[in-house]
């Protein structure tokens, strides 16, 4: 019986955060060499994501470690403007909210833009956990934050699902047992989730 669902969230519920085509439309809007820029994120992008860099730390070291004609709230305001709700997910979220599932992210995700994207979207309204790579120090596909996931929902594998939109993390959740499920849309989804025995209006 399923008692936990696992949602990554870029490309999932939301797109995504910082991935690189939002750098590249970045660097683009405020004219940085995005080859220059990308190498600098590729240095810092583990720590970022794990929660020992914070975004201040992250523009200092990628785009203001010399001046530039425009600000950092600009900029920062260019990054969190990415964030997009995926049609259908968030009202498939809030018909799963009204159910005795519990309801948690398992994502990969800096702070800051984590933050941003619950709360501008109020996923805190129906997910009761963020397992973020930002808050447990590990990403997507480690074995690790899947086993962390597990200990802290205190679920066996075989009561959770895991939906994301990348084969690799599904494939490593599985290893453990977790059922998984492949982001194709919010049809496919209901119909995965029906076939799990997840009872939906």
């Amino acid at each position: 019986m399923i008692k936990t669902i696992f949602f990554d969230i870029g490309g999932v519920i939301l797109t995504n955060g910082w991935d690189r085509h939002q750098r590249r439309a970045t660097a683009e809007e405020f004219g940085l060499d995005y080859e220059e820029f990308q190498d600098r994120h590729d240095f810092v992008a583990h720590d970022f994501e794990t929660g020992q860099m914070d975004l201040q730390e992250y523009l200092t070291r990628t785009v203001f470690y010399r001046e530039r004609d425009f600000s950092r709230a600009a900029f920062t305001a260019s990054v969190f403007a990415h964030s997009q709700e995926l049609p259908g997910s968030l009202a498939l979220l809030d018909e799963l909210g009204a159910t005795n599932l519990q309801l948690a992210s398992l994502n990969n995700e800096s702070r800051e833009i984590n933050e941003h994207r619950i709360h501008s979207f109020g996923l805190h309204k129906t997910m009761s956990l963020f397992l973020s790579s930002c808050y447990l120090g590990v990403k997507k596909p480690e074995d690790a934050i899947y086993e962390l996931a597990l200990q802290i929902t205190q679920r066996r594998p075989e009561e959770c699902v895991f939906i994301d939109d990348r084969e690799l993390n599904l494939e490593c959740a599985g290893d453990l047992g977790i059922h998984g499920l492949l982001f194709e849309g919010v049809d496919k989804l209901r119909s995965g989730l029906t076939d799990r025995g997840v009872e939906l209006s």
